[in-house]
């Protein structure tokens, strides 16, 4: 397949997993506005955040090798169209339990999406390209994620928050229509493995030595450089800035530094190669760590911001790339197994930093995980190895 055919296709996946990601942080913003017209307390309301995030973490281990027994471009588009029809329903919910519902729903329909998405950028990429592939689809996800919060805030104080959900679920129609024309005819042949071989594919996956190292990474990453966002107008606050909208601009940065990777990532593989690439981002991601650790003002939060998504996207790129070959034919599989430590990685942080700061304090827990970014870099190096030695 010619390299336009690849980028068209990359285009195609990388919009539906923008517009998938769009539901994923959408909700947080309108929470207070959910509860007073639902009447439950705020609290309560918070839970949508839960009903989401959970099931896509924990079903990804089911839904990634269905996609590879049902095709990858399929189940993205099945999955899509679902996550919109919940989408348009959650905006006509009378009740919270109906929300609630809704939105674990849309949570489990979302996790059968981005595996997919990353196997199939893996499929059509070959080895020496594929980390530049799959930095597209990783930008695409974070910066839908980071879109779908700071748009939610302004769709709400314009139509309400059920206007929200009508808003992304028209753009995940959108890109439904896009997925069935772009897919159409894809010359992309991958074979699909039959529904009993699935448990073998996870065996060979299990068993390959580089499994447990791709996974526990990638775990240990959503708990030391994830678990701080939610901690961000805190420790802006220490520094005197209690401006909301700049925490959101700050929290911005780190899709700056995606822009960065995106733009980057290609050139500094022809340079340096991909191990120094990993050692470099965990040592810019815990720099900036450290930055933060200081009682700053935020336009240098927003730089240190902008180099830990930077570090993050050079780590974490990478990480993937070899997780593409842990079993070749159950691509589908790994990523669901990737994705799933990830974000369950990202649920365990916000609980460390609480108790850490609580504990140790706010500097001494960032230093704790810049060091620990570090050993991960070091550590993903020493104990990665290519695939066939």
């Amino acid at each position: 397949m010619d390299q336009r055919s690849v980028n068209r296709l990359l285009n195609i996946v990388g919009v539906v997993t923008f517009a998938t990601s769009l539901f994923t942080r959408s909700v947080d913003p309108v929470i207070p506005q959910i509860a007073t017209a639902l009447v439950v307390d705020t609290k309560t309301a918070a839970l949508l955040s839960t009903a989401f995030a959970l099931p896509y973490a924990v079903l990804q281990p089911l839904l990634g090798p269905l996609a590879d027994v049902i095709g990858k471009a399929r189940m993205m588009t099945l999955c899509l169209v679902l996550l919109t029809v919940a989408s348009l329903a959650s905006a006509l919910a009378e009740s919270f339990p109906v929300l609630l519902s809704l939105r674990m729903f849309s949570g489990i329909v979302s996790g059968g999406i981005f595996p997919a998405a990353m196997a199939f950028a893996a499929d059509l990429a070959p080895i020496e390209r594929r980390q530049v592939a799959i930095s597209r689809i990783l930008f695409a996800g974070m910066s839908g994620n980071l879109l779908g919060a700071s748009a939610a805030g302004i769709v709400a104080d314009l139509i309400g928050w059920r206007g929200v959900f009508v808003v992304v679920g028209a753009l995940g129609a959108l890109a439904f229509v896009a997925a069935l024309v772009g897919f159409r005819g894809s010359p992309v042949q991958v074979p699909r493995i039959p529904l009993k071989a699935v448990p073998a594919s996870y065996r060979v996956i299990l068993a390959n030595p580089n499994a447990k190292v791709c996974f526990g990474a990638v775990f240990l990453e959503g708990i030391f450089i994830f678990g701080v966002f939610p901690y961000v107008a805190l420790l802006l606050l220490a520094g005197g800035e209690a401006r909301a909208s700049i925490a959101g601009l700050v929290i911005a940065g780190f899709s700056i530094g995606g822009v960065v990777y995106t733009m980057l990532v290609g050139r500094l593989l022809g340079m340096v190669g991909q191990r120094r690439i990993m050692i470099g981002g965990a040592i810019v991601a815990a720099f900036a760590l450290s930055v933060v650790a200081l009682d700053l003002r935020w336009p240098l939060a927003l730089v240190a911001f902008a180099m830990l998504g930077l570090g993050f996207y050079l780590l974490h790129g990478s990480i993937q790339v070899f997780m593409t070959e842990l079993a070749p034919e159950a691509r589908g599989a790994s990523a669901s197994l990737h994705s799933s430590s990830f974000f369950l990685g990202q649920a365990i942080g916000p609980i460390f930093y609480g108790l850490g700061f609580a504990w140790i304090g706010e500097d001494a827990t960032l230093f704790v995980s810049a060091i620990a970014v570090v050993l991960i870099g070091f550590g993903s190096v020493r104990l990665l190895h290519a695939p066939g030695k």
